[in-house]
């Protein structure tokens, strides 16, 4: 499986998405791919905002390989899931789907996790909320990978 996690920016929630989705997929065994991607280009080939950095080192994950990049129609071929942080960003993304099978690849990442009570992972570049992105991020990321690799073992 091939996933791609979007944001605005692509340096901060995606990256940490990414980060996040790949330890857990290595923990359970799984050999699927995750990517990142901003629906900006603003920070073309730049590294994750420092403050993703030392959050998600703080829990074990290293994303410094990491550079920004922007989405691209592409991606709807390359990935079989794309998951989006937040609403504007998702209706930025279905805005260049080419076809209804693109379209059903994109969620928001907060919908996979059942138990969360908020539907976006707010932007923390702001207002410096990194560990709540993190967490929010995390439960949701557990929750689609135990989903999906059910689904996996099952075919």
């Amino acid at each position: 499986m091939r996933i791609l996690t979007v944001c605005l920016g692509n340096i901060c929630r995606s990256p940490l998405a990414q980060g996040i989705l790949e330890k857990v997929i290595t923990e359970h065994g799984l050999n699927w791919t995750v990517d990142s991607a901003g629906t900006s280009g603003w920070h073309k080939g730049e590294l994750p905002d420092s403050r993703s950095i030392e959050i998600a080192d703080k829990h074990g994950i290293d994303i410094t390989d990491q550079r920004s990049r922007q989405f691209l129609q592409i991606d709807f071929e390359r990935f079989d899931h794309i998951l989006v942080m937040d609403k504007a960003n998702l209706r930025e993304v279905l805005r260049q789907a080419p076809h209804d099978i693109a379209r059903k690849k994109v969620t928001l990442l907060l919908d996979h996790d059942e138990d969360s009570h908020v539907d976006e992972v707010p932007d923390p570049y702001y207002d410096d909320s990194f560990q709540r992105a993190y967490d929010l991020i995390y439960a949701a990321c557990n929750a689609f990978v135990a989903k999906y690799s059910k689904k996996t073992q099952e075919h």
